[in-house]
């Protein structure tokens, strides 16, 4: 195996690892990115911050810019933005939404412990009940196990 394709699949498993690998590099139509050499159609960082660049500095717009790039104008603008407010740290893909329970906290989590009689089962579909009546919560069964560290079984 040669050194070039040894080097090729130690960064594309290092990309992947980092979650910064592109799932679709073969959407990127940049001729930069079909040569061999600094530009990798893999490296989602790399490629998102060149689409950003060709619009900011090269003076394409938008649209032109998203389908060589084999993305949507909303992705564009969300680059863009993530750019704005973080740097290049920004274009490096994360999970969006919540993370963590925003339902149950310190005082409702406390709550459902001094519930739970240790050693006995969690009976979820009941403390469902009392969170409403207890908060105005509705909170899903597999929530409360889940925040209490239940697995289920079946």
């Amino acid at each position: 195996m040669s050194d070039s394709v040894k080097h090729r699949q130690s960064k594309g498993s290092a990309l992947a690892e980092d979650g910064t690998l592109n799932p679709a590099p073969e959407k990127i139509g940049d001729q930069k990115f079909r040569e061999d050499g600094f530009f990798d159609p893999r490296d989602i960082v790399q490629v998102k911050y060149e689409m950003l660049r060709r619009v900011s500095v090269d003076k394409m717009s938008v649209t032109e810019v998203s389908d060589e790039y084999g993305v949507s104008r909303p992705t564009f603008y969300q680059a863009k933005a993530d750019f704005e407010d973080a740097g290049l740290a920004g274009l490096v893909p994360r999970k969006r939404g919540p993370h963590g329970p925003h339902k149950i906290q310190s005082e409702v989590l406390a709550f459902l412990r001094a519930q739970v009689v240790p050693g006995e089962p969690i009976r979820a579909r009941e403390l469902t009940n009392r969170l409403r009546t207890e908060f105005g919560l509705d909170v899903h069964p597999r929530t409360i196990e889940r925040a209490l560290g239940e697995k289920k079984t079946v």
